[in-house]
């Protein structure tokens, strides 16, 4: 883990939104690391507030970020419910603040251009992406993606045999949350395919989606503390509407670049699996590579990740250091502090933005279209 500083110093580090990842993933790893320093942690509910200032005492705990003296701020990590991701991003960096926003960076391709416009009238950087680019293993496999000559296809999979997060609370509430598991894990597996696509653009798009499992009690997340979650429901002022579940659960899809590269994604927050694994494959003219692992905190997963080479018919394993949980987050960390000087930064994280969310809004599309079709009659 790198020292570096901002400036000289610390990079004096603001929470916005006091939830499940704030509390479990942040703010712990942010006090941890040398080079930031927490000094403000800002939620506008009243529980939150307290849990973060019985753990963690030292830290200034805020109503509303206009209570938190900004001068004093040099970034600020925003992990608030999806429908306030843009508005309250947006917001800091019109005022010059860069923000690291956790994904969903935004919900609709109109958010992407009201970020765009944020950081260019307020100067200030946006810095987004999911930590599972940051895994060892994955690291691994996308190293191994420039021997396998043309890209021709990449596989992407995140499965999990159980784990519906918050169901009847915002995740699972589409005005809230922007869409299911599309949106949830969708976002990260788009994110790890980035390196290897490029600056490419989907031409075509198709998707279909399902909820045969979120109902379901025995399909709900076991690995986070759902009820912190609902503090956030009416937040915004609206009525909470709790219990709602208007989102899917799967998604399936399938895109082509222009540049002829296609992509298959696969992500569920249940299914009739035994395990939660994660399957990202890459198919080239000279080869494939296979990664089988767990994204993510679901005990229920692969014990080791097993990174495999298949080409002329032979399958070799490609040894990958195993590491604990999480660490993929410090990574990220250090990460955020090399993006904060790199002078060819903004506008990266909302031109990426652009294109993931771009992509998801035509599979939801997709999927609408032919859920609205109707069916022909069978006898």
């Amino acid at each position: 883990m790198t020292a570096a500083n901002h400036e000289g110093r610390p990079v004096r580090t603001a929470v916005v939104g006091l939830g499940w990842a704030a509390r479990s993933i942040w703010l712990p790893r942010l006090r941890r690391h040398p080079g930031f320093a927490v000094n403000a942690a800002v939620d506008p509910d009243p529980a939150s507030r307290a849990a973060v200032a019985a753990e963690f005492p030292d830290i200034p705990v805020l109503a509303a970020v206009h209570d938190a003296d900004l001068a004093q701020v040099d970034l600020a990590v925003v992990a608030v419910p999806n429908h306030l991701h843009c508005e309250i991003a947006a917001g800091l960096l019109h005022k010059g603040i860069p923000v690291f926003l956790e994904k969903p960076v935004c919900l609709t391709s109109a958010e992407a251009e009201q970020l765009a416009e944020a950081e260019r009238v307020g100067g200030a950087r946006l810095l987004a992406g999911s930590a599972a680019r940051h895994r060892a293993d994955v690291r691994s496999l996308l190293a191994s993606a420039g021997d396998l000559g043309t890209i021709r296809h990449i596989e992407l999979s995140w499965v999990r045999a159980r784990g519906v997060p918050d169901a009847g609370g915002w995740f699972t509430r589409r005005r809230l949350s922007g869409g299911g598991a599309l949106v949830d894990l969708g976002w990260h597996l788009f994110d790890i395919a980035t390196p290897v696509l490029g600056s490419a653009n989907f031409t075509q798009v198709t998707g279909s989606v399902s909820g045969d499992f979120i109902a379901r009690d025995s399909a709900r997340v076991s690995w986070r503390a759902e009820k912190a979650e609902h503090g956030q429901d009416g937040q915004d002022g609206e009525p909470a509407d709790a219990g709602v579940i208007d989102v899917e659960d799967t998604a399936r899809a399938f895109l082509v670049t222009d540049d002829g590269v296609s992509l298959s994604l696969h992500a569920s927050w249940a299914s009739h699996e035994e395990r939660d694994i994660t399957r990202v494959r890459i198919d080239g003219s000279a080869g494939s590579a296979t990664l089988r692992c767990t994204f993510g905190f679901s005990p229920n997963r692969l014990e080791h990740p097993e990174l495999t080479r298949t080409e002329d018919g032979r399958t070799r394993r490609i040894p990958v250091p195993d590491e604990p949980i999480g660490t993929e987050y410090d990574r990220q960390l250090d990460e955020l502090l090399a993006q904060l000087r790199d002078p060819a930064g903004p506008g990266r994280a909302v031109e990426e933005a652009r294109r993931t969310i771009g992509a998801i809004e035509r599979i939801y599309s997709s999927a609408r279209a032919a859920q609205e079709k109707p069916r022909s009659y069978r006898p």
